[in-house]
């Protein structure tokens, strides 16, 4: 039963996944919708439904999905631009991130004292200075992670910023 029950979500997810894209398919009078790519001898329009928005697009062009990992594996590689960009963002990111921790450490330190304010601990109290030991160590490891995955992506950053491109010279 339980196997039924699996079999029928999975195939249920399936179909869900292609449901906010269709195809209008055209030719001379006729019109035909479908959920799949129309037929060559028709025109073709991809009409996506996402968050209470529907647009149209003429999409004649046939849809090639590729997978990235096959890019990468043809070498079909991003550009040095498009990489430089991709290491900046996620630095940026990153950064925002440890901002953000900062704050949700001062949340948590106000909470830890709001706490033991109504249990009347003193500030010297062996379970107030646990709590706030593991809450600082908890933000100081996050905020570690990240800065020391921002000094891999800025040594990465730098060595493809200074790299030059290969000679593609048929002559060396």
């Amino acid at each position: 039963m339980a196997k039924r029950l699996l079999l029928m979500v999975l195939t249920m997810s399936a179909f869900t996944a292609q449901a906010n894209t269709i195809y209008k398919c055209m030719m001379d009078e006729k019109v035909v919708f479908s959920q799949t790519f129309c037929p060559q001898e028709y025109s073709q329009h991809k009409i996506e439904y996402q968050l209470g928005i529907t647009t149209e697009i003429d999409s004649d062009k046939r849809e090639l999905k590729e997978d990235p990992l096959t890019a990468l594996l043809n070498n079909q590689t991003l550009s040095k631009q498009k990489l430089l960009k991709l290491l900046d963002g996620e630095i940026y990111r990153l950064k925002q991130e440890n901002s953000y921790f900062e704050i949700l450490r001062a949340s948590e330190l106000q909470k830890l004292d709001r706490k033991r304010y109504w249990q009347t601990k003193p500030k010297d109290d062996p379970s107030y200075a646990l709590e706030l030991q593991q809450v600082t160590k908890r933000f100081d490891d996050l905020n570690k992670h990240n800065t020391d995955f921002i000094s891999i992506l800025e040594q990465q950053r730098t060595k493809i910023a200074t790299e030059t491109p290969p000679d593609n010279d048929i002559n060396n």
